[in-house]
Formats: C-alpha cells, sequence, structure tokens
C-alpha cells in the first residue's frame, strides 16, 4: 500500500507544485485549501506525511493544523511551510513535533529531501512527561527578522534549547550572536536560572581566570579573602563565553575541563569544585581556521562545536531592514525619545548600504537619526556620505535569485505604502485596487503597522 501525503496550502499553485513536485516518490497524495478540510480529514483518516502552509487567510493556523494532527495520529510527520515571522512560532512548532520547516520561495531538492526524510521517519508518540510550559512573550531586545537565513537561525535555537547541550555561535560583530546565546537560555529549562555572559577579550589572562573559576585567600597579592567565580555564580544556568577565540592556550585547557569533566578548581586551590552550567560560546572569528593555524586547541573546538549557529551578517538578509528599523523606532518611542520619519528615498540608501557593523551599526545609525530629526522626515540629502553613496541596484534587487511573484509584489507594497506614509486609501488608488483588496493583500503577506513603522492612515 503506497504512504499517503496531504498537502493543505490556500494558495492553488502551491498545491499544485507540491503534486508535481512528489510525483516520483511513489505516494498517494491529496490536498486540501481549506485548514478546516485538511484537519477534518487528517484526523479522521491515516496520513503519513502532512504538509500545511503556516499563514491561512483564515483564523486558524499551521500551527493548529499540527496540533490536532499530533493529537489524533502522533506517529504522523508534519512539515510546515513559510517563513516564521517570530522565534516562539518556531520554538511552539518544534515543542509541538514539527519535522521540519521548509520556507518560500522554495528549494526545490531541498524540499524534495526533507518530504523523502519524513516519510522514512518514525515518530515517538509525546508522553505526558515530556509536556513543556506555555512560552513567554519575546523581550524587546528580541531577535527580529522572518528571512530564510534568520529562519534558519531559529530553528537552530528550538531545536537545542531544552538540551544542555554545548553551542558555538559564529558571527560577525554586531550580528546579535549574544541575542541567540540568550533566546537559548530563555526558551530552554534553565530560564529561571542566572544567565552571565563574559567578554573574553575585554580581559586580561589573569583577571579573566580569576573572575571564571574564582580564587581563594592568598593566591595572589591583594587576595584577601575567597571569591567564588562566574562558574559558581551561573550554577544551574548557563555561561555565555563570547569571543572565546581571545582566550589563551592555558585558560583553554581548564575551559576543557569544565566541559569533559564539569569541575574547576578556583586560582591558588588545590580541590575541585563540581559545576552545573551550560556552556554557549561565540566567537566573530573562524575557529576551524584558528585551530588549523595552531592558534586554538583542537580538543576544546570539538568538544565547543557540539552544535554549531551562525548568524547571517546584515548585509545577506536586507529584507529584514525595515523590521529591525521599525523595532529600534519602536522601542524608542516607547521610551519617550523623539523617533526619526524616515523618507522612502532613505529606507532605499539604508536596504542598498552593506552594514559592515551590522545590526549594532544599524541601531546606532537610526538613534544619530533621531538626534537631527526634531521630529521632521529625514530625507535621503540629510545622510551622511557612505549612504547617499549607497545608491539602490533596481535591477539587480528585482531579479537577483529569482525571486518569486508574490515577492515582488509584496516588496512592491511595501514600497508604496512608505511612499505614502502608510495611507491606505490612498495606496489603493495608486495600485489601483480597492481597500478590501489591499486589506487581504496585508493579511496575505502578515504585513501591520509594526512592520512599516509609523503608517498612521488618517483617512
Amino acid at each position: 500500500m503506497p504512504k499517503r501525503i496531504l498537502v493543505t496550502d490556500d494558495d492553488s499553485s502551491t498545491c499544485e507544485f507540491f503534486v508535481e513536485l512528489l510525483d516520483d516518490v511513489g505516494c498517494a497524495i491529496e490536498t486540501r485549501q481549506d485548514p478546516r478540510a485538511a484537519i477534518d480529514l487528517a484526523t479522521r483518516e491515516r496520513f503519513d506525511v502532512v504538509v500545511s502552509d503556516i499563514n491561512f487567510e483564515d483564523t486558524l493556523s499551521g500551527i493548529d493544523v499540527l496540533k490536532e494532527v499530533k493529537k489524533a495520529h502522533p506517529d504522523t510527520e508534519v512539515v510546515l511551510i513559510s517563513a516564521f515571522g517570530t522565534l516562539d512560532t518556531a520554538i511552539e512548532a518544534v515543542r509541538l513535533g514539527a519535522f521540519d520547516f521548509v520556507s518560500k520561495p522554495f528549494d526545490v531538492e531541498g524540499v524534495r529531501q526533507t518530504i523523502r526524510r519524513a516519510l522514512s521517519a518514525r515518530s515517538v508518540p509525546p508522553s505526558a512527561e515530556s509536556e513543556k510550559p506555555a512560552l513567554r512573550r519575546e523581550p524587546e531586545d528580541a531577535l527580529i527578522g522572518a528571512s530564510a537565513s534568520m529562519l534558519s537561525v531559529y530553528k537552530s535555537i528550538a531545536l537545542v534549547a531544552e538540551s544542555k547541550t554545548t553551542v558555538l555561535i559564529q558571527g560577525e560583530s554586531g550580528t546579535g550572536k549574544e541575542l541567540v546565546a540568550r533566546a537559548i537560555h530563555a526558551k530552554g529549562p534553565r530560564a529561571a536560572a542566572p544567565f552571565l555572559a563574559v567578554n573574553c577579550g575585554a580581559l586580561t589572562e589573569t583577571l579573566l581566570e580569576s573572575e571564571l573559576f574564582g580564587y581563594v585567600r592568598g593566591a595572589f597579592t591583594g587576595a584577601t579573602a575567597d571569591k567564588e567565580g562566574f562558574l559558581h555564580a551561573a550554577r544551574g544556568g548557563t555561561l555565555f563565553l563570547d569571543e572565546i577565540s581571545e582566550t589563551s592556550p592555558a585558560l583553554q585547557v581548564k575551559l576543557l575541563r569544565v566541559l569533559q569533566q564539569e569541575e574547576y578548581t578556583p586560582v591558588g586551590g588545590t580541590k575541585g569544585l563540581a559545576t552545573d552550567v551550560r556552556v554557549i560560546a561565540a566567537s566573530n572569528q573562524n575557529l576551524e581556521s584558528l585551530v588549523a593555524e595552531g592558534r586554538f586547541r583542537k580538543d576544546l573546538y570539538y568538544r565547543l562545536n557540539v552544535v554549531t549557529i551562525v548568524v547571517p551578517p546584515l548585509r545577506d538578509r536586507p529584507e529584514d531592514i525595515p523590521k529591525l528599523i521599525a523595532h529600534f523606532v519602536r522601542r524608542m518611542r516607547a521610551d519617550g525619545v523623539a523617533a526619526p520619519r524616515l523618507s522612502a528615498r532613505v529606507l532605499d540608501r539604508l536596504i542598498a548600504y552593506p552594514w559592515p557593523g551590522n545590526v549594532r551599526e544599524l541601531e546606532n545609525t537610526i538613534e544619530r537619526l533621531a538626534l537631527f530629526s526634531r521630529g521632521r522626515t529625514i530625507e535621503a540629502e540629510d545622510l551622511p556620505e557612505r549612504f547617499r553613496e549607497a545608491k539602490p541596484k533596481v535591477e539587480e534587487s528585482l531579479f537577483e535569485g529569482l525571486p518569486t511573484l508574490d515577492e515582488i509584489e509584496k516588496r512592491y507594497l511595501v514600497h508604496v505604502l512608505g511612499r505614502v506614509e502608510g495611507n491606505r486609501t490612498r495606496a489603493a488608488e495608486i495600485l489601483g485596487i480597492d481597500r478590501r483588496t489591499l486589506y487581504r493583500m496585508l493579511e496575505r503577506f502578515g504585513i501591520g503597522d509594526r512592520d512599516l513603522g509609523d503608517t498612521s492612515d488618517p483617512s
């Protein structure tokens, strides 16, 4: 008897895509565009794999499909479609038992491999003991972005959060490596315990060692009493070692002992002390290259590199820049700061700029613009020279990577709304559609006021 696959998406072209894509896997494939009809069918009958969109033009979502399918048939694998808007959605999907996630636009071969893996997998029904607590809301300094590269980061966080596995986070300065570490801590069972961050490159070797391990009285001049280090203070929680590449070979040996034997010896002490911390390390350098050059211990690298999360530079996810700007503007207004209004030309320049300092540079730039805006709209002429030179390459932005028609339509919709400062009536007139159609488009693309910054509609 052939294996069965159910595909549910309110876009008929997506359903047809999956039928054609999976034609050679030898499965019986059914499709439903209504999530309610999909849930009804998938709970009454048994399917090997259910492929579901996340966002429907309905009150139900792909998470609802996942919940109901897993409740009725725990061994059915569920693959979710579309990029996640928030880390919470990714975390919830993982905890509910989603097999994997597929982002749009589709990587055809990648999708086919995902479905084949799902078909060959055997799920274990969740036990009552494995039920997880409800999620907390994201803090204001949360990770922001819904690009495919950020989706990959969210997936990794969701998969490692519940374990004690050592994680290595790599990425350029300013990309948000500490935010990733904090998200792993906050979404795991150690969330109520301390999260301590140490910048290994900001302290001398001796000071870093005494801060991490503590010291005993008389260990060195000035050590008039015992002092507990971060390894003790973070017990039960997470210790984040930023810029781990800056540690000395001697300190690397001691860190290896912490990871392998879960114990350490204070400076000047003779007795090993047990420790219970999850270690997350980060580096803006490629540790594998440093190992090859003899500048970092191979054994420590392999012990740290159990799971590696690579945080993408901002230049590789320009579609997230408007969301980040809107986030920074909202936060400034919440703090009572007069946040800047950015013209469409300014937004185009900021998207085109390569951002060598990444998200940190973008945040600082928005703060500087706020100082000079004084409540008025910032124009392209007001930007520093380096931004004025970053002119958008319209042709490249439209055709590089062959974006889907939906992606181009969404970009143009955001562009028009930005030009008219969020006036829906005016935007509908320019687009040649009625307001009802415009609202359906906004809902379909998941575009809200938060994505557009200040989008008050005077109409």
